[in-house]
């Protein structure tokens, strides 16, 4: 099997897919795309992280407004404090670089203030979800450039479990927010990463109409996939994907913290009206 179909392979479970003949480079490499959380010391390099954020920048920006930002941290003591914000996750450690991509209006906000020109459109939601949006284009831009890199990379969710600190460690302004982390670095040999599954195109691919009903069979598929995964990965999960991702969404308990973000959001200066 050639190296393209087993992308499909691993990332379906089957390589018998009409995408098998538009496949290109580029597609393959965002079909091995795989979460890293074993890192050598190694360093990212100026050039390198220049090329990230260059790629990060050639995402697409609604209305070229650019209301998001990003902190490259490298400094051992404040990814170790970041570490803490995030749960204890220790590869946000030990990655020898961390961005944290930030939905940021204060930028905007100033210009408007150098300009004595209004800016009460930012005190609503749709401006706080304009940012978060060009962020995560940006970031997941800047993931696909690292891996092209030879780099690894893992989105880290956690920096939104405690975001009042993260903005301290920070120094962000008012309305500048942490979305999510990312590591960045070399990964481990040693402790390679798996491609992990993802549910059939049944699942989320609808034509013309959303249709809830013909998702049934892809998740029953995806449920058996992710429980082998699970066992080759000698992961600690228990049941099937539809019962872990269950017991994520159970209640204010299951959510890390993040049940009270809005009131995060509220301190951290947003209006959210």
């Amino acid at each position: 099997m050639s190296d393209s179909l087993q992308g499909l392979q691993a990332r379906y479970g089957s390589a018998a897919l009409p995408v098998a003949d538009a496949l290109n480079p580029f597609i393959e490499q965002l079909l091995s795309h795989r979460s890293v959380r074993a890192y050598l010391p190694d360093p990212v390099s100026e050039a390198q992280l220049a090329a990230i954020i260059a790629a990060a920048q050639s995402a697409a920006s609604s209305s070229n407004l650019n209301v998001w930002s990003v902190v490259a941290v490298r400094e051992a003591d404040t990814r170790a404090r970041l570490a803490e914000c995030a749960g204890g996750q220790a590869h946000v450690r030990e990655a020898p670089l961390q961005l944290v991509w930030l939905a940021d209006l204060a930028r905007l906000r100033r210009v408007a203030s150098q300009l004595e020109r209004p800016s009460a459109g930012l005190d609503y939601t749709e401006m706080f979800l304009t940012a978060v949006i060009d962020a995560a284009l940006a970031a997941q831009n800047a993931a696909a450039a690292a891996e092209s890199l030879g780099l690894g990379t893992v989105y880290i969710g956690g920096m939104r479990n405690r975001p009042e600190e993260v903005a301290r460690l920070l120094a962000l302004p008012p309305e500048v927010f942490a979305v999510f982390g990312m590591c960045v670095g070399t990964p481990d040999p040693a402790k390679p990463a798996a491609v992990k599954p993802r549910p059939p195109q049944s699942v989320v691919l609808h034509h013309e109409r959303y249709r809830q009903e013909v998702q049934d069979a892809g998740i029953e598929a995806y449920n058996r996939a992710m429980v082998r995964f699970y066992d080759e990965q000698k992961m600690n999960v228990h049941g099937t994907w539809a019962v872990h991702s269950a017991k994520r969404i159970a209640g204010p308990e299951s959510l890390s913290g993040r049940d009270r973000l809005v009131e995060a959001l509220h301190t951290l200066g947003f209006r959210l009206k």
